[in-house]
Parts: C-alpha cells; sequence; structure tokens
C-alpha cells in the first residue's frame, strides 16, 4: 500500500505519463527497453508500484555490495554474477517456481552504452520457464512509459524478435543515442549468417 501511493504521487508530479496494458495475472518476462539511462529503473519501479505488480529484476552482483544488498534485495534484485553467465538462465529458471506471480525485468541491452546486439537470456529465460514476454518501455518522444502487450515466444527467433522490432521502432529510451536495435546474434544464426 505505501509503494502504490509513492508511486501515485510520482505519477502526479511527474512530467512522464503513464500509458499501459493492465499488469499481467501470471509470471512473465518484462522487457525494461529502451535501457539508455539508469533512470530507467526508477520509471520502472514506479510502473510496477503504481500497477501493484511484484516485479523482480536482475543487476549486476556489484550493486549487492555492502549496504546497498539489502535495499536491493527488498526492491526485488537478482544479483548476477557476470563471469559466469551461462547459469544465470538456470538459476532464474529454477526461483521463478518460488516466488509466485510476478513480473521478471531484465534489460537485454545489457548495456547503457551500446552494442551490436541484445542479449538472449531474455528469450531463453522465457522458452525455459513457459512464460510470456511482456513489453515494458520508455519513450521520451512523447513522454510516455508503461507495459505494452504480453506475447508468448514461438520458437522462431526471427519471426518473435520482428514482433519485438515492431513495437519498440517509435520507442526511443531517456538518451536515444544509446538506444540499440531490437536483434539478437541467434538470429543472423537462424539465417546461416555468420554470428
Amino acid at each position: 500500500m505505501i509503494r502504490r501511493s509513492i508511486a501515485r504521487l510520482y505519477w502526479a508530479f511527474s512530467r512522464w505519463r503513464l500509458v499501459s496494458e493492465p499488469a499481467p495475472a501470471r509470471p512473465t518476462v518484462v522487457l525494461g527497453v529502451p535501457h539508455t539511462s539508469n533512470w530507467d529503473f526508477v520509471l520502472m519501479l514506479a510502473i510496477a508500484w503504481r500497477l501493484g505488480m511484484k516485479i523482480r529484476w536482475l543487476g549486476k552482483a556489484s550493486l549487492f555490495r555492502g549496504w546497498r544488498s539489502p535495499v536491493m534485495h527488498a526492491l526485488g534484485g537478482i544479483p548476477v554474477d557476470r563471469a559466469d553467465a551461462s547459469r544465470v538462465v538456470s538459476e532464474v529458471v529454477a526461483r521463478i517456481g518460488e516466488d509466485g506471480t510476478f513480473g521478471l525485468v531484465v534489460t537485454p541491452e545489457g548495456t547503457r552504452t551500446g552494442g551490436a546486439y541484445w542479449k538472449s537470456g531474455f528469450y531463453r529465460i522465457a522458452r525455459d520457464a513457459g512464460l510470456g514476454v511482456t513489453f515494458g518501455y520508455v519513450d521520451r518522444t512523447t513522454m510516455t512509459t508503461g507495459l505494452g502487450p504480453t506475447i508468448e515466444l514461438t520458437g522462431d527467433v526471427g519471426a518473435d524478435m520482428h514482433t519485438i522490432r515492431a513495437f519498440y521502432a517509435d520507442k526511443s529510451g531517456l538518451r536515444p543515442e544509446r538506444r540499440i536495435e531490437p536483434r539478437l546474434r541467434e538470429e543472423q544464426l537462424d539465417e546461416g549468417g555468420a554470428p
């Protein structure tokens, strides 16, 4: 109740407008896209708290050191050891059965400083755990943010990513120059190209 009240106050005074589909009623992977600023995190918390949505999110292990650890855990954080990224998917899938209904917020761009491809962990988590993918977004051009539709992944990486690209085509993020086109390295492999 306190979180929802904080979120109401935030949205009442924010220059951002919350435009959102209802929170999903079952566990889902929520894409936090475009991830171009640390303020994306504040906006995602404000969205989740306003919608009464329980969220979990993946963060680099260094964020969970010292005095920050209890704060980050209380905000729904799950530390990720980037040195052993191969275990992340299996560990997250194992936790999903323990946590009930929630949205797992993932920033597939993996960095705020740019790159050529999205990280595919969100796709593997959703497929391995049988979760839908909800389109969370930040769009500076319209000063809107929220949750878009939830889709079920088909396993056809190219087709699924085409749907994702279509939704995010006009979403710029807080720092548009840092936006990464939604594309997975696996799409090239599916098409027979070199990674």
